[in-house]
């Protein structure tokens, strides 16, 4: 496992040791708190001459490359170079994409053309060129890659401020920041649904050389979003509408600090079809009201936030016309 200590990793490793694998993560802390039975390898996967240090004369049979440097990108490069280094005995080398790998669109199907070269965006580039490069290895010489492609991932363990931003401002009974009209496009998947999935593929034969969307098949307005993240604590969210153009113009940004709708979850839409892993994968995603309260009763237990900075967005709702404000109804 390449990472294992964030959000994917850590509920995947859980998940390969209650199925009896012998589980390593790479990464570049010294130590885990994954436990005993998970073996620890120290190296950073953006640097090809440590990654293969860290991994000679190592042996796996499968491998998951699950990280993305934030801070730096992770290139195609630096993907080729780490599937390089796990060797010629491998059955599987899992790639974690996103659908922002398409580039945008919707109703993508894997056969879709991915984002080009040039593409503006360093996270979407890196994606992209790196499964162009992962199957290229495939078509030359059988490297056995898979990659799956997950929109907005949701669900207990949560480290994005994301589900949790709405339920601290619906407890709070404040008003909702809903940028433009509300209708722009969202799809989620469970992480214990992107999780099986993650173990399903490399079950499955002859899965060598094909990529997966896995989502929730029916993507959701950000209206619809927010309704459901309100029904599943039990409260009635209120909206004040504002022009995206003029939130941005105010400093907000959907990475923060001035957050207005949860972390990186204000983006242009990009949705997909999951035919492919309903049918190959017998995938069946959890419904999506029924994931969401078990998240809910983990942030309650759990909450890793500090208490949200509210000014921003009172600033906002301050200006905000009396038109503004609308019911979920609405």
């Amino acid at each position: 496992m390449i990472g294992g200590t964030l959000f994917i990793g850590r509920a995947l490793v859980k998940e390969l040791l209650k199925a009896g694998h012998e589980v390593s993560i790479l990464h570049r802390r010294p130590r885990h708190d994954l436990g005993k039975k998970v073996a620890g390898i120290v190296a950073d996967r953006n640097d090809p001459e440590a990654l293969k240090r860290a991994l000679a004369g190592r042996k796996f049979d499968v491998v998951y490359d699950n990280v993305y440097d934030w801070e730096r990108g992770t290139t195609a490069v630096q993907v080729e170079a780490t599937a390089r280094a796990c060797g010629n005995n491998l059955e599987r080398y899992v790639f974690m994409s996103s659908v922002a790998a398409y580039g945008d669109g919707l109703n993508h199907h894997e056969g879709d053309a991915l984002a080009p070269d040039d593409h503006p965006d360093a996270y979407v580039r890196n994606k992209a060129m790196s499964e162009r490069t992962l199957f290229r290895m495939h078509q030359r010489n059988g490297f056995p890659v898979v990659t799956l492609r997950p929109p907005f991932i949701y669900g207990p363990g949560n480290p994005y401020y994301r589900e949790a931003f709405f339920w601290d401002r619906l407890r709070e009974g404040r008003p909702i920041i809903l940028p433009g009209d509300g209708r722009r496009l969202m799809q989620f998947v469970a992480i214990k649904d992107l999780v099986g999935a993650c173990l399903k593929v490399i079950d499955v034969a002859d899965l060598e050389g094909h990529a997966f969307n896995i989502a929730n098949p029916r993507p959701l307005t950000q209206v619809e979003a927010v309704e459901a993240f309100a029904v599943a604590a039990g409260k009635e969210p209120t909206f004040v509408r504002w022009p995206r153009e003029r939130i941005l113009r105010a400093g907000g940004h959907p990475m923060g600090p001035k957050l207005y709708f949860g972390f990186y979850f204000d983006m242009p839409a990009i949705t997909v079809v999951v035919n492919k892993a309903q049918r190959v994968l017998k995938f069946k995603p959890v419904d999506f009201a029924a994931g969401l309260k078990e998240s809910y009763r983990w942030f309650l237990r759990h909450n890793p936030f500090p208490k949200p900075d509210y000014s921003f967005e009172d600033a906002l709702i301050e200006a905000a016309p009396a038109s503004a404000y609308s019911a979920p109804a609405d």
